[in-house]
């Protein structure tokens, strides 16, 4: 009794080649790397904005300084002031240097998808998120329950 195996579904061509596709992802990558971190932080505002309850303004802060890491370093919110702009203007320049890296290391491979990328994203994201938690804990550590 003869075993033939059933014939494999073949993947859609890639428009213009695998190179091209390597390039667009090397391309956008860069400004990919801002849609998370801007849905994160205009989420953080809306639950901000008209704030009543306590897991609004704990929920929006904790977005707001995922989005934008640069808060922590500009003091956010134990001070106000200009220096927020520039903490978030220092922080696209992050997420946007992140998105560079990860679509670098995406296209290593010869056939990159944006999964790959994504999957690389996430990874580097993950790092500076882990990073501002343990900030966020320490600083209320460190002052005594102020913040959680």
């Amino acid at each position: 009794m003869e075993v033939t195996e059933a014939p494999r579904p073949q993947a859609p061509p890639v428009p213009q080649g695998p190179r091209a596709y390597r390039r667009r992802v090397r391309q956008r990558g860069p400004i990919a790397g801002l849609l998370l971190p801007m849905t994160a932080g205009s989420l953080g505002l809306l639950l901000l904005r008209d704030n009543t309850q306590t897991w609004r303004g704990a929920g929006g802060f904790l977005l707001a300084v995922l989005a934008a890491p640069g808060l922590l370093v500009a003091g956010a919110p134990l001070t106000s002031g200009s220096s927020y702009t520039l903490a978030v203007l220092g922080s696209a320049v992050l997420w946007i240097g992140l998105g560079a890296i990860a679509a670098r290391m995406a296209t290593r491979t010869p056939v990159a998808t944006w999964r790959d990328f994504w999957h690389e994203y996430m990874w580097l994201a993950g790092g500076i998120w882990v990073g501002v938690v343990v900030a966020l804990v320490a600083t209320n550590l460190i002052l005594g329950r102020a913040f959680l």
